[in-house]
């Protein structure tokens, strides 16, 4: 899971404050591990000294001053690259593609074409994986088959979330 790059992704949807972006992180993308608030003003000190965000306006409040940080155009480019790269085809990806595919949907991007991008990426994976086994040992074998097991796996996960997408940009709408 990639915090800095989610955040960036709640914010290129709408500029935000602190405690608004750990809120959406926790919604959806937390699942039982909430974000605690340190890491997320860690994360976004890093995001302003590396120039992929900004501090827009700053109101009072009963605390602190409440800052609302708002991307740049540096960090809506690294948003749109990182949408766009395919995760690399292994076990265990379903988190942050999941991640990718809810925050297309918050940014009105086309998920379903980053869906069938990490389709064909892992179908590559497969073929990859098939000639292993084909001229493997036993022990490639089993690591191929493996791998090639989950990879199945994510092809249902993929093609299961593509027939739920309009379900699902409803619910990330309504959040």
């Amino acid at each position: 899971m990639s915090v800095p790059m989610t955040l960036l992704g709640l914010l290129d949807r709408e500029p935000s404050h602190g405690y608004e972006l750990k809120r959406d992180y926790d919604t959806f993308f937390s699942r039982g591990k909430p974000l605690p608030f340190g890491q997320v003003y860690a994360t976004l000190s890093r995001l302003v000294r590396d120039g992929k965000i900004v501090v827009g306006e700053v109101e009072p409040g009963v605390g602190p001053e409440r800052k609302r940080y708002v991307i740049t155009d540096q960090g809506a480019t690294d948003v749109e690259s990182w949408l766009t790269e395919p995760v690399d085809a292994e076990p265990n990806l379903q988190t942050m593609l999941f991640t990718k595919v809810v925050l297309a949907l918050m940014l009105g991007r086309p998920a379903e074409e980053y869906l069938d991008v990490q389709r064909a990426t892992h179908l590559r994976r497969m073929t990859e994986l098939t000639e292993i086994k084909r001229g493997g040992n036993l022990v490639d074998t089993m690591l191929a088959d493996h791998g090639l097991f989950h990879l199945e796996a994510d092809l249902h996960w993929i093609d299961t979330t593509v027939a739920r997408l309009d379900a699902l940009r409803e619910t990330v709408a309504g959040r």
